[in-house]
């Protein structure tokens, strides 16, 4: 079943239209200017803790994509595009720092995008002074995870758009015991309506815990 959610991921892709913004719709609207071309910046960087939407927005921009925390040294970066996303700035190597920089520099010149995704605000980041102050120059908004009382609402629209009766206190089990992230509690959803119809069973306790409890499918 976990395998299910799995592949589901990818037939939801990362949009701002399907962003929960809960307490970010400030810094959603900004961010949307600023892809639109509204704002002179040639950078944004969004910071946050995990699991409040960084990585989803960066994707959603539809520039070309690069997470440090895959690739620490942002290997082959010279050959910029002309808009640029990073995710997890601060997990970057010493040669990923200084691509970073020069990768700056050169979109600056070039009237290029880069768009950023840090644990933290510029200031409080471990890395080199020169990519530090390059991320300070440009616009900066903070992500506020979402709240349980705002995800349950946000899970509680989707199931009402699929006409999901989903009870109270199998929302309250998932809250707990699924991932924190809207994307992934979203597929789980999808899921559940899935395997649900599929089981010709209602959504209840028992068969949320059964899903859960799935191991992973190879």
């Amino acid at each position: 079943m976990r395998q299910l959610l799995l592949d589901l991921l990818p037939e939801t892709p990362p949009s701002l239209d399907n962003f929960v913004p809960g307490g970010n719709g400030e810094t959603l609207a900004a961010l949307a200017a600023w892809l639109a071309g509204g704002h002179g910046e040639s950078s944004l960087l969004l910071w946050g803790e995990p699991g409040s939407g960084k990585s989803h927005l960066l994707l959603a921009s539809g520039f070309c994509y690069r997470d440090a925390r895959q690739d620490p040294d942002l290997a082959g970066l010279e050959e910029l595009p002309e808009n640029l996303a990073v995710d997890h700035v601060e997990t970057l190597s010493p040669p990923g720092q200084i691509a970073l920089f020069n990768a700056f520099n050169r979109i600056r010149t070039a009237r290029g995008r880069l768009l950023t995704a840090a644990a933290q605000a510029p200031a409080h980041l471990a890395l080199r002074d020169d990519l530090r102050t390059r991320l300070g120059y440009g616009l900066i908004y903070r992500l506020l995870p979402l709240s349980d009382a705002e995800k349950a609402a946000a899970i509680q629209h989707q199931a009402a758009e699929r006409a999901m009766k989903f009870p109270r206190e199998a929302l309250d089990y998932l809250l707990r015991h699924a991932p924190r992230d809207m994307r992934a509690l979203s597929a789980l959803v999808v899921a559940l309506d899935h395997y649900s119809l599929e089981q010709k069973r209602p959504i209840t306790l028992p068969l949320l815990r059964e899903v859960l409890a799935s191991p992973l499918e190879n």
